[in-house]
Order: structure tokens, then sequence, then C-alpha cells
């Protein structure tokens, strides 16, 4: 097997999976009850917490738990939408944004909140100077992804900030789900950043949310402070311990694991090159973990399905996006359906060998000279 879909889920660090299983057989009690083994519990909990915040540059007040990155970022602009909707309903965001930050604004303009979407530039990156032409003083949201998850694009976030910042009353989210544990990132910024466990070779279930502590947000879920007035619910010990564990295990050798994939991303790029048909979506300066192709005229999912024979596993876009549809960031960085219509997104990991690439970029040859007539 050649699994080369890393992007929608990576599979379980066995050290993460054992220190999930250890806790959970020996912390039995709510971290928020009182007696000596909820006590027990929360100082591991509050251990945790002091260890992501510590890695991410973070305060560990500004920590909220949730069950993923869909749950965070739909608390995110939700909750920021319904606490400063007094001060205006302007959301600004772009066509590069997962399905669960569009979904969620698109939920806000059912509700009467006004969306706009920012162009973005040739190689990808958002236009500032359209950003600049879009804020309001009523603007109270913007949300931008940090790499978007079908091109991996990367956004200059100290440069939106820069504009964003004189509009007090806006607030910025960044969907950092394909960034954290894979390349460097600055938070400093940022007024809410969300991720979760599951791309970086944790356990699926345990998102974050990183709220920064001047922001105020209205909550989904009502029914106690558990480990914050902003997210209720019985805190998962085992799954908030294994996620500091699974980012402790990918922030330490992040540059080694950067230039093995920045290596193979090499590779793909040269050879794929080669073939007429093929466009390479990806800018040359986007994440290397995430190359997205397209072969105008092949159907994505039908390249995909002859990929399977061969045990080699890749998306045709967003594991969240609905199948058979056009790739919006991909359309919105070419304005080209048919390329938009035929993607494929393979996405690495330091797991991925060059091995692995070579028998991959083989058995593309084949399927590509039995299918592009």
């Amino acid at each position: 097997m050649i699994y080369l879909d890393y992007a929608a889920n990576t599979p379980v660090n066995e050290e993460v999976l054992g220190n999930f299983v250890e806790i959970t057989n020996h912390y039995i009690a709510n971290p928020n009850s009182t007696h000596k083994l909820g006590r027990d519990a929360k100082e591991l909990m509050d251990d945790a917490t002091d260890k992501i915040a510590s890695m991410l540059g973070v305060r560990t007040s500004e920590i909220i738990y949730t069950s993923g990155a869909t749950e965070s970022n739909n608390l995110a602009i939700k909750g920021i939408a319904n606490q400063y909707k007094k001060f205006g309903k302007h959301i600004i965001t772009t066509y590069l944004e997962h399905s669960s930050v569009t979904g969620a604004i698109t939920a806000l303009s059912n509700q009467g909140y006004e969306v706009d979407f920012v162009d973005i530039l040739e190689d990808g990156s958002i236009d500032l100077v359209h950003l600049k032409e879009l804020l309001r003083e009523d603007t109270i949201l913007v949300s931008f992804c940090y790499v978007d998850s079908e091109v991996g694009i990367i956004q200059d976030i100290n440069a939106i900030h820069d504009v964003i910042k004189e509009y007090p009353n806006c607030h910025f989210h960044v969907d950092a789900t394909q960034a954290i544990g894979k390349i460097p990132v600055n938070l400093k910024d940022i007024d809410l950043i969300t991720f979760t466990a599951h791309k970086f070779y944790g356990l699926d279930g345990c998102g974050v949310l990183i709220k920064k502590d001047s922001v105020q947000l209205e909550p989904m879920i009502h029914g106690g402070i558990s480990t914050t007035i902003y997210r209720s619910g019985t805190p998962t010990l085992a799954l908030i311990a294994s996620t500091r564990k699974a980012m402790e295990l990918v922030m330490e050798p992040m540059d080694k694991n950067l230039e093995h994939v920045n290596m193979l991303n090499g590779l793909l790029r040269n050879r794929l090159s080669e073939y007429k048909k093929v466009r390479i979506n990806s800018p040359i300066n986007a994440s290397p973990y995430i190359l997205n192709i397209s072969i105008p005229g092949v159907k994505s999912m039908e390249f995909q399905n002859e990929l399977e024979k061969n045990d080699v596993y890749v998306s045709t876009k967003s594991a969240c996006c609905q199948a058979n549809t056009a790739s919006r960031p991909v359309y919105a960085l070419t304005k080209d359906r048919k390329v938009a219509l035929s993607t494929i997104r393979v996405s690495l990991s330091h797991y991925t060998t060059k091995k692995e690439i070579e028998e991959f970029l083989t058995i593309f040859d084949g399927i590509y000279k039995n299918l592009v007539k």
C-alpha cells in the first residue's frame, strides 16, 4: 500500500496510542471532580495544557478543547459573530477555506450576516489591496486559513494582520489545521486559531481552539464550565494528554521532517511536470506537504479509482468536500472550471519514502498513458 492522503488523516503514532490507553486505564475520574482522583486527573490535564501552550507560544488560559477542527471553526466563527454583532455583521473570507469554515459562514449569511470574499493573487496569496478595500467599520471577522487543505497555499499571516489591526472591532480567525506540526507558525497576532490532533499523528476526536484572553465568544454548547466557560462537556483527559504527546513528537524534529518532505515534493514536481497534460496547481512556495495537480479531460474520480486498483491512495479534493464537484480553491486560483474538475491531491508525510514516490510515479505513468488520449 502507498498512502498519500495525509492531509485528510494521519495514522496514529504508536507512542501516542499507548499514551492514550495508559491514561484511560489509570485515570478514571472526571478532572472536574473535587476528590483526590479528580484532582489527580486535573493535574495531568493542566500539565498537558501547559505543555501545549508552551510549544505554541500561547497562554494556557487561551486553550479550549473541542471534538475536532470542525467544531473549533464553528465555535470561533459563530461565537464571534453572535458575541460582537452589535458592532456589525460583516465577515470577510476566501474561496480557499475548508468546508467547516465556509459552512459556518454560510449559515451566518442565511441569518443576515454580510459576507465578502477577498481576491487571491496568481500565487494564491491574499490580495492585500483588495482586503483593504473590503474592510469596513462594521467588519467583525476575517477568517483565512494558514495553509489551505487542497492546494497547500501558505498565507502571510503577519502581513494580513497588519492590514486588519486598523479595525478595532474586527477579529482575525486562522484555521491552522494544515500548518501545526508541519511548518513553523507565528500565532502572536491571531485572535482565534484552530487545529486538530489527527492531522499530526494524534487521535481523532480532539480539536483545539486558541482564543486570545481579550476575545469573548458566545458558546455553542452550554451546560457547565468544564475546562472553560466557552465549551461545556466532561474533559476527555486521555485525548488531551495524547494530543500533547503527538505535538511533542512532531514539533521537535519538524525541521528535519520538513527537509525530507521538501525533497519528496521536489521529486514529484520535477517528474510530473514532464507530462504534457499535467498542470501543477500548487504554487512553488506552497506547503511541501501538499501537491495538487490537474489533468484536464480526465475525471478526478476515474484517475483516483485506477490508483486505488494499484493500492495507491490519494484524494481528489478535501475529504470533507462533495465528490464529483469542482475544487473551489483550484478554481479560485486558476479561474478554469475544467482544471478545477480534474484535480488530484497528493499529500505527504515524513513517513513517506522516496521508494514509495518512485513506485507511485511508475503507476501514475501507466494510468496516464491509458486514460489521456
